[in-house]
């Protein structure tokens, strides 16, 4: 059975008059009997009383209608998919965030994606870190990812850099040092820091490391947090002070100043995706990531 007969039967049911449907489907009018003659022989039914003046559905057509419909609909909203598929307007995307922009990058994404592509089904999370993310690009948990680039190794995948963030102070508001705009990163050497994990579950650690021992001093004693809102919290509680990348300042939580620093390193964030990744809602999704970081 095929659909151009379907579609033939479906036009000529409705205009009940072969000039007229012939006209609609773009076909000569023998062309239009031969296909509807072709489809009642191989369902062994009339589909059609015709007489000289019109053409009346038979009982066999009026049941078979209601399938004609179901099948041609079916084809109708597949070929719309794929369609939608195509151009990346539906399917599926994962994507994953780095806790700085699960703050300010995170919000603005999901407002773009749904009101750019409202039929793609969307998944986010945050609050993890680059590693995390990594490992999850790679099992195939996320298809984009906003990460920290280095030292992390990631040659299998794509990585672009999108912007340079600053580390600025994060104090607890009763600090000497809260009400000051500007301070030296030497001015809170002997200061307990609450810090992301060391080693390789996050890269911004060893920069913050690195950055105090440049500025004279090595951070001690130290408290390890994942979650750098609970970091921000933990430095809130008087547990110690941070440094952390500017956009945290969006976090908003009471109980704590952002100070710049004199000389502050930065951190880049970037955008990672997987090398050979076809799908057009990923791409897409990622050229969105970017242009709201």
């Amino acid at each position: 059975m095929e659909l151009r007969h379907l579609r033939a039967f479906e036009v000529l049911a409705e205009e009940r008059h072969f000039g007229r449907a012939a006209a609609r489907l773009h076909l000569a009018q023998p062309a239009l009997s031969q296909q509807v003659r072709q489809l009642e022989r191989e369902l062994g039914v009339a589909l059609f009383a015709r007489t000289t003046r019109r053409v009346d559905l038979t009982e066999a057509g009026r049941r078979f209608a209601a399938h004609a419909r179901t099948v041609l609909g079916d084809v109708d909203r597949a070929s719309s998919e794929m369609a939608l598929l195509a151009s990346g307007a539906a399917g599926r995307a994962a994507i994953g965030f780095i806790g700085t922009a699960t703050y300010d990058v995170l919000p603005r994404v999901a407002r773009e994606v749904r009101a750019s592509l409202p039929d793609l089904e969307l998944d986010l999370r945050g609050e993890l870190l680059s590693p995390q993310l990594l490992t999850g690009l790679r099992d195939r948990a996320f298809d984009v990812a906003l990460v920290r680039p280095d030292p992390l190794n990631s040659a299998d995948l794509n990585v672009r850099t999108l912007r340079s963030e600053r580390l600025v102070a994060v104090l607890p508001t009763g600090h000497p040092l809260a009400r000051r705009r500007r301070i030296p990163l030497a001015a809170l050497a002997g200061e307990a820091f609450v810090m992301h994990p060391s080693g390789t579950r996050s890269s911004v650690h060893e920069r913050v490391r690195a950055a105090c021992e440049a500025a004279g001093f090595s951070p001690d004693p130290v408290i390890e947090v994942s979650e750098t809102a609970t970091l921000v919290v933990f430095v809130a509680a008087g547990l110690g002070v941070a440094l952390v990348p500017e956009p945290v300042r969006s976090l908003g939580l009471a109980g704590v100043s952002y100070v710049a620093v004199d000389d502050a390193p930065t951190i880049d964030l970037a955008l990672a995706t997987r090398l050979g990744d076809d799908s057009p809602a990923v791409a897409r999704v990622g050229e969105i990531v970017a242009a709201c970081v």
